[in-house]
């Protein structure tokens, strides 16, 4: 009988070790999962009067189309796909809103047209495999501007689409990846955004009126970065972003001869140390609103195009700011505004008084923003003495070293900015602090910064992965028996670059939808990805050794840490054939591996539920290998 209670008090014990594990898991899930429901508003389109806003939101669980009044108040649903809206615009004649679908969240997006009220709805793309693009109205609202590879699967070219008849012509064939960015106020011009090779591109003058004759806006010699591209009134000046014969990209102009001749591309407005990131024109022409990306961080001004008066804007109601769009009488300016601890809404500015008022309040039931981290800038030298930056997000009350996770942000163009990253908030949730890092490669910094991993150079992109580490340690901030790595899209080729080449640093990974094997990566990427990714990258033809030596999947042997990996099954851009390759090699090797497949997916994942799991997994996963699964409460 002793004995019998000595055993059922084990058991008891036992159940309730279990039970308090169970709760802390179910904690964990809970907390995680409040903070992968924070929600998010961007796209800001005024109606013609300035009296509504129509704008994407996610806080039916899948992004889509809603209006509000430009004052606030309750918004008005007007789609109900069961797939993700990525952009919407309000015609200038206020008859349409013009907003694109991703099918599955896949690339091969579809342009549909609703009425405001959501009546009228009509596909006006073909549907299928084709990838659309949604590139704007003509200013009277009679032709609306589109992409699509309908034609030629590795090349976006440029169509125009007449709302009366319904009919799409061909505009611009573009031989590569591009598409109308504006049309002068007669239609008989288009300017046309062409790009040659990620990080080379060009703007063109296009005479609509006589058979698509083109003109180059932008004659430059290596690499350069032109965006933009927006008429003046009068069809006499083209408005762009340029780094022509600079670093950092400047606000700029090009002024057209009578016949069209482009005068050589004039620098309106710089910034030291800063690179222009977004700019809008008042539809009289008057105005420009400048933003300026510093280090990640937005500042914005207000420039007169008659006297390149510069006023800055004071008070900008978040950390970054963008989507930014004037009503058609320049009075108001709507743009979306987040930061680390504040998820995007719309905002807009009153020029007349200088307030800002916010117009959308995402949900973010549960969760505390002001308790939310708020990242530190900091710089650290690479291994070549070339300074990088990273955001680093700290547990609150964090004193001795201890888990840490490296997040490599896509692109690899692409830019770590102190955005809202509900996973990031979930792990310093749970104790683990991360450092995202732009390493080389990294736009924001200037053309020189942005092109230093092209190629062979790569190799030096991923020996910035063991300077990043180094730092953490050195810092003081990360356990070095505790530092993890994860990253999405060319994030996720940095997760598994560091963890072959630099197995003893790491502790776990996570890679989310990443390129592992560069043959595989051309072979089925989607054509016109693959066309304008041979610099990038290199050429799977001519430069076949290199490729295959910078590819993680030839090292995987080397693979040691825990991984995750997740991936979206109607990703084109990164196929599955990245993800199967990693899952299949290290469960061969008996290396713990967790494969999560979202079958209504693509590249990245938009479904609120979809988000959830991703982010529970990679925080349980985390928590798992870098805390020991313990409760980092209870951590000493």
């Amino acid at each position: 009988m002793a004995r019998r209670r000595v055993v059922t008090g084990v058991l008891v014990v036992l159940a309730s070790s279990s039970a308090m594990v169970s709760t802390r898991a179910d904690d964990m899930e809970a907390s995680v999962a409040l903070m992968a429901k924070i929600g998010y508003s961007s796209s800001p389109s005024f109606s013609p009067d300035g009296g509504r806003l129509a704008f994407v939101s996610n806080i039916s669980g899948v992004p889509q189309v809603w209006t509000v009044s430009s004052e606030g108040g309750w918004p008005t649903q007007v789609t109900a796909f069961d797939d993700p809206v990525g952009t919407v615009e309000w015609s200038p004649d206020g008859q349409w809103l013009a907003l694109s679908v991703a099918p599955g969240g896949g690339m091969n997006a579809q342009v549909y047209l609703a009425r405001p009220d959501g009546t009228g709805l009509k596909r006006i793309t073909a549907g299928g495999k084709e990838n659309n693009r949604l590139d704007g109205w003509s200013r009277d609202g009679r032709l609306l501007a589109l992409g699509s590879n309908r034609e030629n699967a590795s090349s976006i070219d440029a169509y125009l689409f007449d709302v009366a008849s319904g009919s799409t012509t061909l505009a611009v064939k573009n031989g590569g990846v591009g598409g109308l960015t504006d049309l002068s106020r007669d239609g008989r011009r288009g300017v046309v955004f062409r790009v040659k090779s990620r990080g080379d591109s060009d703007l063109y003058l296009v005479d609509l009126a006589a058979g698509g004759g083109e003109t180059l806006l932008t004659p430059h010699e290596g690499p350069g970065s032109f965006d933009g591209g927006t008429f003046s009134p009068d069809g006499a000046t083209v408005y762009l972003g340029s780094d022509k014969d600079r670093d950092l990209q400047a606000f700029a102009r090009v002024r057209l001869g009578a016949n069209g001749t482009p005068v050589p591309i004039e620098v309106v407005a710089s910034r030291d140390g800063a690179e222009l990131s977004a700019y809008a024109v008042s539809e009289d022409g008057k105005i420009a609103a400048l933003v300026w990306n510093i280090a990640g961080r937005s500042e914005m001004a207000l420039l007169d195009l008659a006297t390149s008066k510069l006023t800055p804007v004071p008070n900008l109601p978040g950390e970054i700011v963008g989507g930014v769009t004037f009503s058609k009488d320049a009075g108001l300016i709507a743009m979306t505004a987040s930061g680390a601890a504040a998820p995007p809404d719309i905002w807009i500015l009153h020029r007349a008084s200088g307030r800002f008022t916010r117009v959308t309040e995402s949900p973010h039931a549960g969760v505390d923003l002001d308790a939310l981290a708020r990242p530190e800038l900091v710089r650290f030298p690479a291994h070549d003495g070339l300074e990088l930056t990273g955001w680093l997000y700290r547990p609150r009350g964090a004193g001795a070293p201890g888990p840490l996770v490296l997040s490599f942000h896509g692109g690899p163009e692409g830019q770590e900015r102190p955005s809202f990253n509900s996973t990031y908030q979930a792990l310093v949730s749970r104790g683990i602090a991360v450092l995202a890092p732009n390493v080389r490669g990294s736009s924001g910094f200037g053309k020189k910064f942005v092109n230093l991993d092209n190629g062979s150079l790569r190799a030096d992109g991923v020996r910035d992965i063991k300077s990043c580490a180094d730092y953490a340690v050195r810092a003081g901030v990360a356990n070095p028996r505790r530092i993890g790595i994860m990253g999405g899209s060319y994030g996720g080729y940095m997760v598994m670059a560091g963890l072959t080449r630099y197995p003893e640093i790491f502790a776990a990974g996570a890679d989310l939808f990443g390129v592992v094997n560069f043959e595989t990566f051309f072979a089925h990427t989607e054509p016109w990805m693959a066309a304008i990714s041979t610099i990038e990258y290199g050429d799977p033809v001519t430069q076949k050794q290199m490729l295959r030596d910078l590819s993680p999947i030839h090292a995987i042997d080397k693979v040691v840490a825990p991984t995750i990996v997740l991936h979206g099954a109607n990703d084109t851009n990164v196929p599955v054939v990245e993800a199967e390759q990693v899952v299949e090699n290290l469960k061969k090797r008996g290396i713990p591996v967790q494969y999560v497949l979202f079958p209504d997916e693509g590249h990245g994942f938009r479904k609120t539920p979809n988000r959830i799991r991703s982010t529970v997994s990679i925080v349980r996963w985390f928590e798992k290998y870098l805390t020991g699964g313990q409760d980092p409460s209870q951590k000493s």
